[in-house]
């Protein structure tokens, strides 16, 4: 078989499962109830995936754990969590956190 076909093929394959995966929820029979323990469950998913995202970009640098606090992402993450808890929104823990961060990093070289 040719690189193309097996390209092609997988495509195909793909564009199949995600039109079954989504069909399944999509176009049921009937109307069906999600538990509230999976509802809870399914609140906090995008919350889980944020932190598996930044988790290692603040507290890793090249795939070590930070060894020092001299590192300018640990006070800009404290302050932007600060000013989240004070007033929540997005824009603001943003500038707070590259307020704290640019002068760590660019001044004193952390």
């Amino acid at each position: 078989m040719s690189a193309g076909f097996e390209t092609a093929l997988a495509i195909v394959g793909l564009a199949a499962v995600t039109v079954v995966a989504r069909g399944f929820f999509l176009f049921p029979r009937q109307a069906w109830s999600v538990p509230a323990w999976l509802q809870r469950s399914l609140q906090l998913a995008p919350l889980a995936a944020l932190v598996a995202v930044l988790a290692p970009e603040i507290f890793m640098a090249n795939g070590h754990l930070l060894s020092t606090w001299r590192d300018a992402r640990l006070p800009a993450a404290l302050a932007a969590t600060l000013w989240y808890a004070w007033r929540p929104g997005v824009l603001g823990p943003l500038i707070v956190g590259l307020c704290v961060y640019l002068p760590l990093r660019l001044l004193l070289g952390w």
